[in-house]
């Protein structure tokens, strides 16, 4: 289990790297967009599709991040109710779902997405790339819920996972 935490945490690093460069990125070709179309008379045609194609990007990995850091959107009324016994329980079950969620819709559907593109030679308009590299995000984002998913099923807390846990 060591070994998993520590391709955990290398998986982690380069995630948070890989989001900072994107959102850089990201602000960046929106900047350039918003000063070509209302400073210089000629406005730039490509900044839309790649602030669309990093926006995706960005939304499924930190998606996958947030998840990891127990920071996505939950409802734990009812958790912080329960014995840690029977917390414990739901919070395995509540991974359990998230890990047939990232198989069936994620990566498996991605996957299905992905070849569908690439075989019928999809392109964006502007830029011209394959729409199955945009595609690609969602396999890759499925594969880390699950990754994730599958760590903290057997790491369950004893207790309610609470904000000064994460910290």
């Amino acid at each position: 289990m060591k070994q998993f935490e520590n391709i955990l945490h290398t998986i982690d690093r380069s995630l948070r790297v890989l989001l900072a460069i994107m959102m850089a990125l990201l602000v960046v070709d929106v900047t350039w967009q918003v000063l070509t179309r209302f400073v210089l008379p000629q406005p730039s045609s490509f900044t839309e599709e790649v602030a669309r194609f990093l926006l995706i990007w960005i939304s499924l990995l930190g998606g996958a991040y947030a998840y990891r850091e127990h920071s996505h959107l939950g409802f734990d009324l009812i958790v912080r109710n329960l014995s840690e016994a029977k917390a414990k329980v739901v919070f395995q079950l509540c991974c359990l779902l998230v890990a047939i969620f990232a198989i069936t819709v994620l990566i498996i559907g991605g996957l299905n997405l992905v070849n569908l593109t690439w075989t019928l030679g999809q392109h964006s308009a502007v830029l011209n790339v394959p729409m199955a590299g945009v595609y690609i995000v969602l396999p890759l984002s499925g594969l880390l819920f699950l990754l994730y998913s599958i760590y903290f099923f057997f790491n369950a807390p004893s207790h309610s996972v609470e904000q000064e846990d994460i910290l």
